[in-house]
């Protein structure tokens, strides 16, 4: 199928389809006319592609995991195992902003936003 056909079914535009193609996350063949020609199945892969990064994947984890979803015996156990991975990476990130909401905390109020409650900025004297 052509691009603007593949566009419509997918529900993006031609552009993002040729940014996918660019960076490898699609393929289409060149027609001797020079059109790009889709299989059919580029629709679910690109409907999964918009999917996954409402998920939070970004577009370099999709591509790297692509590959071995589709070659996965089980894909829903594969989809599983990313999800876990996902979720400690969201987790740890978590940890570290709140980390860092406790730390913003101590400076409120301090008159400095750079010097935590009762500390003195480097190379200062108080």
């Amino acid at each position: 199928m052509r691009i603007g056909e593949l566009a419509a079914q997918a529900g993006m535009t031609r552009d993002t389809i040729r940014f996918y193609e660019k960076v490898g996350l699609v393929t289409g063949r060149r027609l001797p006319n020079g059109y790009r020609d889709f299989p059919p199945e580029t629709v679910a892969w690109l409907q999964y592609v918009r999917t996954a990064q409402a998920l939070g994947f970004s577009l370099a984890e999709i591509a790297r995991n692509g590959e071995a979803l589709r070659e996965a015996p089980d894909t829903a156990e594969a989809l599983s195992l990313l999800f876990e991975e996902k979720l400690q990476v969201i987790d740890s990130r978590i940890a570290e902003l709140t980390t860092l909401r406790a730390d913003l905390a101590l400076r409120v109020g301090t008159g400095c936003p750079l010097r935590p409650t009762g500390g003195v900025l480097p190379g200062r004297t108080p």
